[in-house]
């Protein structure tokens, strides 16, 4: 049993493999030097590439990138690049960075939303849930201590819109409290003197 494509595996099946636009496959082959195999209309690569292939996708989904990669693995990165390009280390080394950029767009979304859900969900866990009840003990401390509320912090107690309270004329009922017009506070808000009823 030694067929020809079982130790190969079609280029186009990658894609597929680590979830990734056939695109950058190609550009992960390229940057560690992989070339395909052509056999009639289709590519293919060895079973020792895909391994290759394998630890750079596992290295990436831990964080790394693809100079990391090439570095640790002690890639000859250079010896890949023979398109002429003599211009020394500093251009192979902002290309090879662009390419890890380019590369890792996909990855650095996914990245961000993990972060974002973890922000939500930490968010959601010290935000204490809010008593519904709140508002009356709030009535009841403004009530016994005489304060005159703000119009916008009588709405924002009750829930109710600020020109909705401002109808309400002189004096109004709500939640076994009674609120009296009493003047005037800073910035032209009308006060409201809290009692219960």
């Amino acid at each position: 049993m030694s067929g020809g494509n079982i130790d190969r595996i079609p280029v186009n099946q990658l894609s597929d493999r680590y979830k990734l636009a056939r695109s950058a496959v190609y550009k992960r082959m390229a940057d560690l030097g992989i070339e395909r195999e052509k056999i009639g209309n289709r590519a293919y690569v060895s079973d020792e590439q895909v391994a290759l292939l394998d630890e750079l996708h596992s290295f990436i989904g831990v964080g790394g990138n693809v100079a990391e990669f090439i570095t640790r693995k002690g890639l000859d990165k250079p010896s890949n690049r023979s398109s002429g390009n003599t211009s020394g280390n500093a251009s192979g080394q902002l290309s090879e960075d662009a390419s890890a950029l380019a590369l890792n767009q996909s990855d650095m979304v996914k990245l961000v939303s993990a972060i974002a859900a973890e922000m939500t969900a930490q968010l959601r866990a010290t935000i204490v849930p809010t008593d519904p009840l709140a508002y009356y003990e709030a009535l009841e401390r403004a009530a016994s201590a005489g304060w005159q509320l703000r119009t916008s912090e009588v709405a924002e107690l009750l829930k109710l819109d600020p020109g909705e309270i401002a109808q309400y004329g002189q004096t109004f009922y709500e939640a076994g409290f009674v609120f009296n017009r009493v003047g005037y506070r800073s910035g032209g808000e009308v006060a409201w003197l809290v009692s219960k009823r």
